[in-house]
C-alpha cells in the first residue's frame, strides 16, 4: 500500500487499488514470502525478507497517515541500502504538535515487531478512530 494506490471519490469515498503487482491477503492467510512494493512503505519484515502477512500493509498504512501528517514517509533516505538500516533500527522521527492520540495511533502501526502492531479490530476500536466518523461507520 501506497499514497498512490488510494483512490478518493467525489463523493468522500475511498478505494484502495493496485495497478503493479498484486496479492489477496486476509486473516486466514498465514505467511507470504515474495517481495513486492514500495520500499519506502515496507515494514521491517519485508525488507529483511522475512515471512509477512496483514500487518504488513498496516504498517503501510501508519506510513502513509504519517506521510499525510508530515509531508514525508517516516523513513526515508535516498539510498535503498540506508532505507533497510532505517526501516529495521531507527526509531520515528515525531514532529511538534502531533497530537497524544494520533502518535499513539501511528506508533501502534509503525511497531518493528509485528506481532505487537495494532491489528484488526483493535485499530477500529483506537480513540483516534473510534471517536471518528469513519469509525463511527465500521462498527459493529
Amino acid at each position: 500500500m501506497k499514497p498512490q494506490n488510494i483512490l478518493l471519490g467525489k463523493d468522500g469515498t475511498v478505494k484502495l487499488c493496485d495497478f503493479g503487482f498484486a496479492r489477496e491477503l486476509s486473516l486466514d492467510t498465514l505467511m507470504v514470502r515474495s517481495i513486492k512494493g514500495t520500499p519506502l512503505y515496507m515494514s521491517p519484515e519485508l525488507v529483511l525478507e522475512r515471512p509477512y502477512d496483514h500487518r504488513s500493509d498496516l504498517w503501510a498504512l501508519g506510513c502513509i497517515v504519517y506521510e499525510l501528517l508530515v509531508g514525508t514517509p517516516p523513513f526515508y533516505t535516498h539510498s535503498i541500502f540506508q532505507l533497510v538500516s532505517i526501516i529495521t533500527q531507527q526509531p520515528v522521527r515525531w514532529p511538534r504538535g502531533v497530537s497524544a492520540e494520533l502518535k499513539d495511533f501511528l506508533q501502534g502501526l509503525l511497531m518493528k515487531d509485528p506481532t505487537l502492531r495494532l491489528s484488526w479490530p483493535e485499530l477500529l476500536r483506537h480513540p483516534f478512530i473510534k471517536d471518528k466518523v469513519i469509525g463511527k461507520r465500521f462498527q459493529r
